[in-house]
């Protein structure tokens, strides 16, 4: 699959999101309610920008965004004719990133911990350079991208977070919380897909829902249900029958399974 300009859908049937394994609904089947996801990538150099290299983390939706508004840009320029009646033709002279912005809300009304200050520091975060690029002097935030079901959207940096802290405990600890973020395309080389499974080409988180097994996630990833040992022994499970629903797998690349 190429990269996309605003958002992309898996091929085939397979999903895009590393959440989302769950099959299309058909008949009776119920469908599963998908939680947006920001993925969050160690930025590596690539000719004309950067490239998204392991997966270093990620920013769940706690509930899922109302909005998502997705600009892109053509710049063109036309220069006057002269003694024309109209005007001269236009010249293409490149396209802008494209941008994404949305709002993220939290809430721990319920519980009244941190829950909401650690959402919103892992945020901002991301307009700063990761611990990783600073031990290798490379001094480079994270690179996104933004799961949904079925949809991913193009590779990009945050550009801005701005935090609105609506509602505080008594001794003044934050609960409640509406982030604005805004993305913006990072030009570079886009994530690369396995052709045989439309899964990414670098390591990824997968959570379990109900109904899958490592059998299921190995199919659904490799296309091999036998792959599920190599899955079991790189994850270091020990009992593969007693993996809880919402527990979560690193998901190595075709080669490093192999290896």
């Amino acid at each position: 699959m190429t990269k996309p300009i605003a958002v992309q859908t898996a091929k085939g049937g397979k999903l895009a999101n590393p959440g989302a394994s769950s099959p299309a609904p058909t008949g009776a089947s119920r469908v599963t309610m998908q939680k947006a996801v920001l993925d969050l990538y160690a930025a590596e150099p690539a000719p004309g920008g950067s490239k998204p290299g392991a997966q270093i983390g990620s920013i769940p939706f706690q509930f899922n965004p109302k909005e998502v508004t997705i600009t892109k840009a053509a710049k063109w320029e036309r220069k006057p004719a002269k003694a024309g009646k109209t005007a001269g033709p236009p010249e293409f002279k490149g396209a802008d990133g494209s941008k994404l912005t949305l709002e993220m809300f939290f809430d721990a009304t319920t519980t009244q911990d941190g829950a909401v200050v650690k959402a919103v520091e892992m945020l901002f975060g991301c307009c700063i350079p990761t611990e990783q690029s600073l031990s290798q002097k490379k001094s480079t935030p994270p690179l996104v991208v933004l799961h949904w079901g079925h949809i991913t959207t193009f590779v990009s940096y945050v550009t801005s977070v701005s935090a609105k802290f609506t509602l505080f405990t008594a001794d003044g600890m934050p609960i409640r919380a509406v982030c604005s973020v805004a993305l913006e395309e990072m030009p570079g080389e886009p994530l690369k897909q396995n052709p045989t499974s439309g899964g990414y080409d670098v390591r990824r988180v997968h959570r379990l829902v109900a109904g899958e097994t490592l059998a299921s996630v190995a199919y659904a990833e490799y296309g091999d249900p036998t792959q599920w040992r190599p899955l079991a022994a790189y994850n270091g499970i020990d009992d593969p029958m007693r993996v809880r629903v919402g527990s979560t797998l690193l998901l190595p690349t075709p080669e490093e399974l192999a290896g």
